[in-house]
């Protein structure tokens, strides 16, 4: 993986502290326009991938990309599903059945339906994979050497402790995809522990990872010790603490952790960009 992933929260008016400033991102970045400008800037700068989620508008940066192989001859996407808010829009527009008929294929559905639980008990892995190759449509003739379960899933598998969907999913995304599997969590240390149990072995892993323990479940001391001691390919997002760490301060204290091997963050200009290349590049260099 490289050193520097580039995000998408901006993208999409998702901004941890601010709502105010989320609403003022959506509005900017409604036209793809604006969005490819910005991911031309950080590509010229050198920094070629693109962690993304499946939002419908990342089909849009696909064309796009796709369109021209010659300018993006090596761009990278990391895309990870499933995207939560387009299920929650789903049920909230049609309800929960007829979000059911929209995303999953009609014949299944009934079955499922004829059959109750014990029909959708057996079929949730086969579910799985068939919503896992809906979403990666999008993708296709693309890189995508690495495919994320989103933490919002991650979590929810992991609450419920169903260690054979973990190990389905990192399967599929090997066999299919010929890719590595990687996972979001807010919950490294339990996450971790889990995925040693499924046999998943030295596996990458995206989490919170700052100096001020923000979004870190369980604390960031367990976070330090985890990283320092068990094998895993972290990445570290969230760095800044949603604008709570000074830019210096919080790269810093990333970059110190050695053993990291990738850092994602979304910025939304051009010296902003640039101004966390440098300081990434910096001090993982001390």
């Amino acid at each position: 993986m490289d050193r520097i992933l580039f995000g998408d929260n901006q993208f999409f008016g998702i901004n941890h502290a601010s709502e105010e400033k989320a609403r003022a991102q959506a509005l900017r970045f409604r036209n793809t326009d604006a969005v490819m400008e910005v991911l031309d800037a950080a590509y010229d700068m050198g920094i070629r991938t693109f962690m993304c989620t499946t939002h419908d508008r990342i089909a849009e940066i696909c064309d796009r990309v796709r369109d021209n192989p010659q300018r993006y001859s090596d761009f990278k996407f990391y895309p990870g599903m499933p995207y939560a808010h387009k299920y929650a829009d789903a049920v909230t527009e049609l309800g929960v059945m007829g979000a059911c008929k929209r995303f999953v294929p009609s014949g299944l559905f009934s079955a499922i339906l004829t059959g109750g639980k014990a029909v959708a008990t057996r079929d949730v892995i086969g579910i799985m994979k068939l919503m896992i190759d809906a979403e990666m449509k999008m993708f296709e003739g693309l890189n995508t050497e690495v495919i994320f379960l989103q933490n919002v899933m991650t979590d929810l598998l992991l609450g419920l402790d169903l260690k054979s969907i973990f190990v389905a999913f990192a399967d599929h995304i090997k066999k299919k995809y010929a890719a590595e599997p990687g996972f979001f969590t807010m919950n490294l240390p339990r996450l971790l522990a889990c995925l040693q149990e499924c046999g998943i072995e030295n596996p990458i892993v995206c989490s919170s990872i700052n100096k001020i323990g923000f979004r870190m479940c369980g604390g960031r001391q367990s976070y330090e010790q985890v990283i320092k001691e068990k094998n895993l390919r972290p990445i570290a997002m969230s760095v800044f603490a949603s604008g709570a760490i000074p830019p210096a301060e919080a790269l810093e204290y990333v970059c110190g952790m050695k053993e990291i091997e990738s850092i994602v963050f979304g910025a939304s200009t051009k010296a902003h960009i640039k101004q966390t290349k440098e300081l990434i590049e910096g001090y993982s260099q001390t």
